[in-house]
């Protein structure tokens, strides 16, 4: 038996090109679906960032290790807990583009913006992380409305049942 580019037997090759031929192509995503997933992809990395930076807080490689976790305050010892558990699980969905990544993102964030804006005396004022979470949330139901009417003009445009 040959070989075809030295790993696959010709036979299989074969087999292998007309099964992609067979293969139903589905239609391409629109343009305003690539840059959704794109966005969301951006998202996920922002939010591991927070995630890397919140445990190297919590385990005393920032900060000069004044922010390692025996020796917070308990307040603080719940809410960046919790987001170092949250904010790397929204990174992995927001990647992946399943639907439960940007809802683990939207608690994350929304602790955040609760910590800065409703606690401030605890937490302190961030205002430019308030104001980077309302944005990105902004922008992902701007993102949600326009392809909901996209998707909705295709269908009506496309109908087999049609008179």
């Amino acid at each position: 038996m040959t070989a075809v580019a030295g790993f696959m037997p010709a036979g299989l090759a074969l087999t292998v090109r007309a099964m992609v031929a067979d293969s139903a192509k589905g239609p391409r995503p629109s343009l305003t679906e690539t840059l959704f997933a794109l966005f969301l992809r951006l998202v996920a990395v922002g939010s591991l960032w927070f995630a890397l930076q919140y445990w190297a807080m919590l385990t005393g490689f920032s900060f000069g290790g004044q922010g390692r976790f025996d020796l917070l305050p308990p307040a603080w010892k719940a809410a960046y807990t919790a987001l170092a558990v949250l904010f790397p699980v929204a990174a992995v969905g927001l990647w992946l583009l399943v639907s439960w990544g940007p809802v683990i993102w939207l608690i994350a964030a929304a602790t955040e913006i609760a910590m800065h804006e409703v606690y401030p005396s605890t937490f302190g004022v961030n205002r430019l992380l308030v104001f980077t979470h309302g944005a990105v949330a902004l922008l992902f139901v701007l993102f949600r409305i326009t392809l909901f009417i996209q998707r909705r003009r295709q269908v009506r445009t496309v109908r087999t049942d049609s008179p």
